[in-house]
């Protein structure tokens, strides 16, 4: 089993918020064995000097749609997925540039590409590890249905149609049977569309999604194997429904109140807050092909996404970071690092990016952390983010070694 042996680096605690300087880290195989503030030696060890740098757990997108390579998600319903995989490989492999090791893909992105690029350990497929979640569920008018508004309307035949990466699903019994199709082909976790969107042609931002009923025959389904559901929503009707169902994880919520985020905070749900990608809709969506009705709802959002992190941090509801971008605003990802330091500091900015995101994963202990026992997915960066997080914006400029799960991805730095 490989040794890699790290030296001179100040390791960033995320728990406790502080670099712990001059520190060296023993890697066995793809597992962190050792962290200690003295010397440590292997005569079988590859042995990394950091010169200095801050070694520091890899990030985590926990919203994400890798296959979403235009922003007019209506084109993608007739685009094959053979197709789709293959333009999703350079969003992956810059998301794993930029330092994000794992990301969650909140619709879209399947279990053949997630194995993929399990197997990429040879080098075949690079890119984050990936937490999949099939297609969406969406209810009929909501916003996973992309069918154009006509007096002959395409049918939903079974009523389970996929339709640019979602499925448009009516009914408590159709539910229930599309979640156990959609957990049998390898999603690990449920997607579903609980208020109008921005993205989607004919449903207002403020409409609700699915019922009661349905959603918690969705909760049910995927509690029965262990797993969760996260919910895209807008409104605190939206969310409150959301959350009284039993979902897990709330996406955007930018229109959220104290009192339902004090429900959020009761329920143990979390938040994920995906302000960058209403920045990039604003300014770039008519030019990426962004359609007049999705034009005309985004300032809506946009202009409540900060007020709303100042309602979830008042309440106590964790948030993870997310960043929800679509075709070529995808290299905006490390932007969302700087929006969120204007409500939060660093140290929350990064736990939303490492610990946070390894609770909604379901994988405390494992990610996120710096830790015997930990994964050895690991950043080598220029400067502290503690201080300053411009050093993980961009492209990954100032991130000089990306390590995932023991294998060095990005980066050769010699003894």
């Amino acid at each position: 089993m490989s040794l890699i042996l790290f030296t001179n680096v100040h390791v960033l605690d995320v728990r406790h918020g502080r670099l712990q300087e001059n520190h060296h880290v023993l890697v066995e195989g793809d597992t962190i064995r050792e962290v200690s503030d003295r010397p440590l030696t292997s005569a079988s060890a590859r042995v990394i000097n950091g010169g200095g740098r801050t070694l520091m757990p890899g990030l985590i997108d926990c919203h994400v749609h890798t296959t979403f390579s235009q922003t007019n998600l209506g084109l993608l319903a007739q685009t094959p997925n053979t197709t789709l995989a293959l333009r999703a490989l350079p969003i992956l492999r810059g998301m794993l540039r930029r330092g994000f090791t794992t990301v969650r893909d909140a619709g879209g992105a399947d279990y053949a590409l997630k194995a993929a690029l399990e197997d990429g350990m040879s080098g075949t497929v690079l890119g984050p590890r990936l937490f999949v979640s099939g297609p969406a569920l969406s209810p009929t008018g909501g916003h996973g249905d992309f069918r154009p508004r006509s007096d002959r309307l395409q049918p939903v035949g079974c009523g389970c149609q996929r339709l640019a990466s979602t499925r448009v699903v009516d009914g408590v019994d159709a539910v229930r049977l599309a979640v156990r199709e959609l957990l049998q082909m390898g999603a690990d976790q449920i997607k579903i569309m609980s208020s109008g969107g921005v993205a989607s042609p004919t449903d207002p931002v403020n409409a609700l999604g699915y019922s009661v009923e349905e959603t918690r025959a969705i909760v049910d389904e995927a509690a029965a194997r262990q797993t969760y559901v996260l919910a895209h929503a807008y409104t605190p009707e939206a969310i409150r429904r959301a959350v009284e169902c039993g979902v897990r994880t709330i996406e955007h919520g930018n229109l959220i109140d104290a009192p339902t985020a004090k429900l959020m905070a009761e329920h143990d749900a979390y938040a994920v807050p995906t302000l960058i990608t209403y920045e990039a809709l604003a300014r770039d969506g008519v030019r990426l092909g962004l359609g007049a009705e999705s034009v005309a709802k985004i300032e809506q959002v946009r202009a409540a996404g900060l007020h709303s992190l100042e309602i979830f941090r008042a309440a106590g509801v964790k948030l993870a970071f997310g960043t929800d971008l679509l075709g070529a605003s995808h290299n905006l990802q490390s932007e969302e690092f700087l929006i969120r330091a204007q409500v939060q500091t660093p140290a929350e900015v990064l736990r939303s990016a490492t610990l946070i995101g390894a609770e909604v994963l379901g994988r405390s202990g494992r990610l996120g952390e710096v830790t015997p026992g930990a994964m050895a997915d690991l950043l080598l960066v220029d400067g502290n983010p503690l201080q300053d997080l411009t050093c993980l914006a961009g492209q990954g400029e100032q991130i000089a070694l990306v390590m995932q799960g023991g294998h060095i991805r990005v980066g050769s730095l010699a003894a």
